[in-house]
């Protein structure tokens, strides 16, 4: 990498800002080869001549076109720039667009800047007049449309007022300075005509204003990249579908956002009380009210960056992440939510600390089989939890007898109803200990059934013998995000004793030792890296987590019909979590409560001729029931993403250009 002044100045930043230990570890991770080449896949996969001529006749011909307003705020706008961004736009296949503008710049002498080619001081950064540029296109396109303000009004501000000259349907955002690609409009509009699409993410049953599955698109955004002085495309945003927390977590959407206009009525405009995160803000009103929200997994918006902008030097503009913590407490606030939301160092990112309204009792079930050494360490780690309601449930299945004095030396009452055997006693801290002992020979979901049959508290959490949680607030970090009514799942953040990642979130359809049925993102990572975009330690939606340490809702439970007896030892988890999935609730993962995980000590190897049949029966079971999920592709996982690695690496076979 070639060191220029410009990186020089920017890594100074980065290490006044996280101090010399941190900035190391973001360099090294920043200085690592990617997988695959982005610039070079970029070219790939952006959308072909041959295919841009099919959007442009496919587009018109459609009798059902909406109109599309970008609207523009502009102060000060770099001549190139303004030029290459109405460039750009013109450049779209979909003709059925307008473009407004609203310029806050300031006048030099007081007088009309209308027409005309004056020129005014820009430190350095001499240029033609916005108005003049602006009305040299506007004469032959009357698409485009300017509005010269007497003052500037903010970002907030000038991009209302842009909003002001829109006439379309929809409404879609760019900065003054930003590219779009050439097919931006038509996959917007081929969603926008498609009529139906995924519900917002606040569906769960009892929330007001719950979005319909046959709900119209009211909101819809993109992928993105950077895009350098060179034009060298760099950085590239590849998001999720609609993801509630990780919305909370950044404003993952930003760019290329189009709202419907009447979504961007009700949700009242852009607020100047959030300048600088604004946008964040607004992306948080419309969500909280959009009847579905759809994305394009396509890059089609190209972030500028340049000396002057937020993307090259974040560090810039610290009331930003000011206003945006206030615009996630905002939301939460609006939403009914009590919380608390700190900004971390990662600038843009944010952590919610979700309060317990009630402390409810907690079961705790642990399926287990020997392994006395395991089990007391992971029975430690729980006795010492900050959270206090709670009891243990200890599963018995088929453990030799010196495991038996382990459970009488904690649970010392034997107890035996209709044939079944079970312990009971109190723990150090007064907590009910139970030990249920299952005959009928191992089978995990049936141990958690079992265990689920004996528990009494309305919330369970699932965890495996093997793994000890590190902090003693994982509970409250579980319970608290689990109590939410949308929520049905929380899972934790589970490292191997390297301090490498074992979990961080389960993709369904990645992975090659499990044949694509699902794999555990980040496996490897150091344990001290955030991974791509931070999203190692961030809350987020996903389709499912580990039940090596989940918490569910008992309710939820008793609905989705427990784990499936079915799946004996593979992909039971993510069973459960896409049938609750199912049923509207999310599933998140939370990366503040943190365990090790030493992994599957009490069984053996998946190598006998038995076992493999086993293995295959549960790949069946799994892809004759999840088959649309398996073959559409995970909505939290973006598809230009690798299908075997569980880095965030780029798809390597990944279909080139757009839709024709």
């Amino acid at each position: 990498m070639k060191i220029t002044v410009q990186k020089a100045v920017k890594g100074l930043r980065y290490l006044k800002h996280y101090g010399f230990k941190e900035f190391v570890i973001r360099l090294k991770e920043k200085m690592e080869a990617e997988d695959i080449p982005y610039e070079p896949w970029y070219e790939n996969h952006k959308a072909s001549e041959d295919m841009l001529l099919k959007q442009r006749k496919r587009a018109a011909g459609w009798t059902d076109a909406p109109v599309i307003s970008i609207v523009v705020p502009l102060y000060r706008t770099k001549e190139e720039f303004l030029r290459e961004l109405i460039a750009s736009v013109q450049a779209q296949t979909y003709p059925y667009w307008q473009l407004c503008f609203a310029d806050g710049s300031p006048r030099e002498d007081g007088s009309p800047r209308e027409g005309g080619d004056g020129r005014r001081d820009r430190s350095g950064d001499a240029g033609r007049d916005p108005a003049a540029v602006v009305g040299e296109y506007a004469a032959v396109d009357g698409r485009i449309v300017y509005s010269c303000l007497e003052e500037n009004l903010g970002i907030a501000g000038n991009t209302n007022a842009a909003i002001a000259l829109a006439t379309g349907e929809w409404i879609a955002f760019l900065d003054h300075d930003d590219l779009l690609a050439p097919d931006a409009l038509y996959e917007a509009a081929v969603l926008i005509r498609r009529g139906t699409g995924q519900i917002s993410g606040l569906e769960a049953p009892g929330i007001k204003g719950a979005a319909k599955p046959s709900a119209g698109y009211e909101m819809i955004y993109t992928d993105e990249d950077k895009i350098d002085a060179g034009g060298k495309h760099f950085q590239p945003h590849l998001k999720p579908d609609f993801n509630l927390d990780l919305l909370r977590s950044n404003n993952y959407i930003t760019h290329f956002l189009l709202v419907k206009r009447t979504l961007a009525e009700k949700a009242g405009g852009i607020r100047k009380e959030y300048e600088g995160a604004q946008d964040y803000d607004f992306i948080l009103r419309c969500a909280e009210q959009a009847e579905a929200i759809g994305h394009v997994p396509r890059i089609l918006y190209h972030w500028r960056c340049h000396r002057e902008s937020t993307s090259e030097n974040p560090f810039s503009k610290q009331y930003a992440v000011d206003a945006g913590k206030r615009a996630v407490e905002d939301h939460l606030r609006r939403m009914g939510v009590a919380a608390e939301v700190s900004a971390t160092k990662d600038m843009g990112f944010y952590e919610v600390r979700y309060f317990l309204n009630e402390e409810p009792l907690v079961s705790v079930i642990i399926p287990n089989k020997d392994e006395v050494a395991s089990l007391k360490k992971c029975m430690a780690a729980i006795e010492k939890s900050a959270y206090r309601n709670f009891e243990v449930i200890l599963v018995e299945n088929d453990s030799e007898e010196n495991t038996f004095e382990y459970y009488r030396s904690i649970a010392p009452e034997e107890h035996r109803d209709a044939g079944a055997r079970r312990f009971e006693g109190t723990l150090s801290g007064g907590q009910r200990v139970c030990v249920a002992v299952w005959t009928k020979g191992f089978n995990y979901s049936g141990l958690n059934n079992f265990g689920a049959a004996h528990a009494r508290g309305s919330y369970y959490v699932l965890m495996n013998n093997d793994v000890e949680m590190m902090r003693p607030d994982w509970l409250v970090w579980m319970l608290s995000t689990c109590m939410r009514r949308e929520v049905g799942v929380v899972g934790a953040k589970l490292y191997y004793p390297d301090r490498t990642v074992q979990h961080a979130g389960v993709v369904v359809g990645v992975g090659g030792s499990a044949r694509g049925i699902g794999q555990n993102m980040f496996q490897g990572l150091p344990g001290e890296r955030g991974g791509y975009l931070h999203k190692a330690s961030l809350a987020m939606d996903y389709s499912a987590v580990t039940a090596a340490c989940l918490i569910t809702k008992r309710e939820v439970f008793e609905r989705a019909g427990g784990f499936t007896e079915t799946l004996a030892v593979a992909f039971n988890d993510v069973d459960y979590c896409l049938k609750v999935r199912r049923m509207g609730y999310l599933v998140v993962y939370q990366p503040h409560a943190e365990g090790w995980h030493y992994e599957s000590k009490s069984r053996g190897a998946e190598d006998t001729p038995e076992k493999t049949a086993r293995f295959q029966r549960e790949i069946e079971y799994m892809r004759s029931h999840w088959i649309s999920i398996l073959k559409g592709g995970d909505p939290y996982y973006n598809p230009n993403f690798s299908s075997v690695y569980s880095n965030y690496s780029l798809r390597d076979n990944s279909i080139t250009g757009g839709r024709g």
